[in-house]
């Protein structure tokens, strides 16, 4: 028999730490980290300021949480089947790569650029996990275990690019999207040409990768432009 007064669930010390992340990180995603407020993550959680203390011993703490969260998601955003042609599975990375820009812009640049943390171990180190884990799924659709140094370079190149761009897209949002997806996996393909005219080794890597690619596909749509503009 029910009394009409809703009993609010007591939760687990780790629910509730993982509801207060969520939280946090929702907050985040709108608004820069430095405008949001314990007050503000404590109401919107329905718990009190002093509840939220108890879980996290201040405001860095919790956001460092949160930034984990969006760094191991923004993480799993470059893993992608092995399958198909490289430039397609590229767009794919990229196109869930900017859903994540474009629904946790705040937060997105508070984990790029370090937010109430910057200059931190702990958001250095999610940084360059995120980076990392970006690094090793690009060199395993090339099917390489150990990249020449010309590769690595093109490749963490590319990923500081992505970042770049993204950034510079959230300021205004002034290029479509899409065209911005589209040329980055044309910008991987233009770093790897570029060092393939001083390289045999990347120049076969090349090679390779024009071979299985399709007349629609995305590195065929750069070099029909590129000769358009020569003509």
């Amino acid at each position: 028999m029910t009394t009409g007064v809703q009993v609010r669930r007591r939760m687990g010390v780790e629910e509730r730490r993982q509801q207060l992340i969520g939280v946090a990180l929702e907050l985040f995603s709108r608004r820069s980290p430095d405008e949001v407020s314990i007050d503000e993550i404590a109401s919107a959680a329905g718990i009190s300021r002093p509840l939220v203390y108890h879980y996290f011993p201040g405001k860095l703490s919790l956001y460092e949480a949160a930034l984990k969260r969006a760094a191991d998601d923004l993480a799993t955003r470059f893993v992608e089947p092995q399958e198909g042609p490289l430039g397609a599975r590229l767009l794919r990375v990229m196109r869930r790569y900017f859903d994540f820009v474009d629904e946790h812009g705040p937060g997105f640049s508070a984990l790029m650029r370090g937010g109430p943390a910057v200059g931190s171990s702990t958001t250095n180190a999610l940084v360059d996990g995120v980076r990392q884990a970006a690094y090793l799924q690009i060199l395993a659709h090339l099917d390489i275990n150990r990249p020449p140094a010309r590769l690595e370079l093109v490749i963490r190149s590319w990923i500081s690019l992505a970042e770049s761009t993204a950034l510079i897209w959230l300021d205004g949002r002034r290029i479509p999207r899409a065209e911005l997806e589209a040329q980055l996996v044309h910008d991987f393909a233009a770093l790897t040409a570029v060092s393939a005219a001083y390289d045999d080794e990347m120049a076969t890597l090349l090679r390779r990768m024009l071979k299985d690619e399709p007349a629609e596909g995305p590195f065929t749509d750069l070099v029909g432009r590129l000769i358009a503009l020569a003509s």
